[in-house]
């Protein structure tokens, strides 16, 4: 069974107390969230240092990459640290992402439905998946393939149909048996790109005050994107802050901020075309020096300008 905050730690060899943006088991039955919270500082025992991809531990996974090749390598493929670049996306991503969108909405939200109620999903290095549930099982997305992981071990299958899907997964439904066109460079590239949002979402809510009433990081399967939510509701401050892969309105990924009060997204920083809100784009993104700076600065900045 795949347990990323394990890994992690054995990457390291135990010298630290670790987190990570991918679930790990075990499954958290526990309201309201039913999942772990990846990058919380958690209890941490006295004398140890935390390595977190965000600034609630006492290092970085960045900064201990800085010296050392192969484990900047290893932190770059999880979106831990020593951060890659996005490069231009294929052609076959929209087509991937609609197949991808209706696996995850017919097949991978059912499978953690059944078992807690939950319907939102997570990124997983190399794809995206579900936290872990039940009696610590977990469905996933990787690159072309659908894997169902649990303690009893992997079971992966190649991308076909729902139908297919369901069956490799083991619930009953009523699905078509139609192909999904899935084309593997393209589904690592929409898993990098929820890994990159995931990592500057993270960051976000690591910054904010209790104040700020953060939800979780969480792949929500109705329009296929990242997002968390911050800012008081009764001050008319909270927003959505997340990532769209692409959609109707967008051939590219996107990142993007919706204010809850439509009212409060006026003014030139505002700029989303056809909902009130404000967005990045995909070669905004692609033109910045440095990409992962550009998205904190661009959710910094709405965020400032919402809640002061």
């Amino acid at each position: 069974m795949r347990n990323a905050r394990q890994q992690a730690l054995d990457r390291l060899d135990g010298r630290y107390e670790v987190r990570v943006l991918e679930p790990s088991p075990p499954a958290v039955d526990e309201e309201p969230w039913f999942a772990d919270d990846p990058t919380a500082r958690g209890d941490v025992p006295d004398g140890r240092e935390l390595v977190s991809p965000v600034s609630t531990g006492n290092r970085l996974w960045d900064d201990l990459a800085a010296d050392d090749a192969e484990l900047a390598a290893w932190c770059a493929e999880r979106w831990l640290g020593a951060y890659r670049r996005l490069e231009a996306p294929p052609r076959s991503l929209p087509a991937t992402r609609l197949a991808l969108h209706r696996l995850a909405e017919h097949v991978l939200t059912p499978a953690r439905q059944r078992a807690n109620g939950k319907i939102a999903l997570r990124y997983v290095a190399g794809g995206f998946g579900t936290p872990f549930f039940g009696d610590d099982a977990q469905v996933r997305v990787e690159g072309a393939e659908l894997v169902v992981d649990s303690p009893g071990g992997e079971r992966r299958a190649p991308i076909g149909s729902l139908a297919a899907g369901a069956e490799h997964v083991g619930i009953a439904l009523a699905v078509d048996d139609e192909q999904l066109e899935v084309d593997e460079a393209a589904s690592r590239f929409l898993g990098d790109w929820y890994g990159f949002t995931t990592s500057v979402l993270e960051q976000l809510r690591a910054e904010a005050g209790p104040e700020l009433e953060a939800s979780r990081v969480q792949l929500w399967t109705e329009h296929f994107d990242l997002a968390v939510e911050l800012g008081a509701k009764d001050a008319g401050a909270r927003a959505g802050y997340g990532g769209s892969p692409g959609d109707e309105r967008h051939s590219e990924p996107y990142l993007y901020v919706v204010p809850w009060e439509a009212s409060r997204a006026s003014g030139e920083e505002w700029n989303a075309a056809g909902y009130p809100g404000a967005e990045l784009s995909f070669a905004e993104l692609l033109a910045a020096p440095d990409q992962r700076a550009a998205a904190v600065d661009f959710f910094r900045g709405r965020l400032n300008a919402l809640t002061g």
